[in-house]
């Protein structure tokens, strides 16, 4: 999948993976796709809940390696 921004967040806990991701959002564009890229088993759940709470487009989620790869589209 094509992405405008990448984030690894990876060796990071609750909240930090979130607190970044939402620092990221904040200097990218509407529409713009950020890849984050986590190995917190919580983001599993903190992922969905943050795009649902924030208004930002969960795109896709995959899991590789124990990586998590969660693509954020900016609202």
């Amino acid at each position: 999948m094509e992405f405008d921004r990448e984030l690894d967040v990876k060796g990071l806990n609750c909240p930090l993976p979130i607190l970044r991701t939402k620092k990221a959002l904040a200097e990218m564009e509407s529409g713009q796709v950020l890849h984050i890229l986590a190995t917190d088993p919580g983001s599993l759940k903190d992922f969905p809940a943050f795009a649902k709470q924030t208004g930002n487009e969960l795109v896709k989620q995959q899991e590789e390696n124990r990586v998590f790869e969660f693509f954020l589209k900016c609202k």
